[in-house]
């Protein structure tokens, strides 16, 4: 005797069961997910650095407005909201060589000492930038993660490029914030 399954299979061999349709769809998606893992460049590289400050004077400085008073290069230009103040939902964009890049404030959370950005230059990459902060004593210890992923298989030496900006970046950043704390001292 067989089973109805074996049945629908030899009155029509052609015909697909849904359990099979849907383990061919998975092995499709799994495939083309091998595919893209095999050809897009993703990064991850973190750092940190201690703020002389405690992390209620040094969280806003992770805002994109007030990394302005920091950051020599940084001039976002705020789309939302207006007046320009940092918060999360916040979006603005970058000029990136000849392209703009656009940043969403995902996370600005006093509480959880938290910043995290998510930005995308089009055709080139996804980035995702964490930021965490830690009291110690009356310092602050930073710990960022940058995660990158290429969007096209020709940025992947852009993306590359980039993580290994990232990789540099920790020292920069705190001799940055350092000069500017030192000539403000509150």
């Amino acid at each position: 005797m067989l089973l109805p399954t074996q049945e629908v299979a030899r009155a029509a061999p052609d015909a697909v069961t849904p359990a099979a349709a849907v383990n061919r769809d998975q092995m499709q998606d799994q495939t083309r997910n091998q595919v893209r893992d095999q050809t897009l460049v993703h990064t991850r590289e973190e750092f940190a650095f201690t703020v002389n400050a405690p992390v209620d004077r040094a969280l806003p400085l992770f805002g994109a407005v007030r990394e302005r008073d920091w950051a020599p290069d940084w001039s976002p230009d705020v789309l939302w909201p207006a007046p320009a103040i940092d918060r999360e939902g916040m979006v603005f964009s970058i000029p990136h060589r000849d392209q703009t890049a656009i940043w969403v404030n995902t996370a600005l959370d006093p509480l959880g000492r938290r910043v995290q950005y998510v930005y995308v230059i089009p055709g080139v990459v996804a980035t995702v930038i964490t930021i965490g902060l830690t009291p110690e004593n009356a310092s602050t210890q930073v710990s960022v993660r940058y995660e990158r992923t290429a969007l096209a298989a020709e940025a992947n030496p852009v993306v590359e490029g980039m993580a290994a900006h990232d990789r540099a970046a920790g020292p920069v950043w705190a001799r940055q914030i350092e000069r500017y704390l030192s000539e403000r001292p509150d």
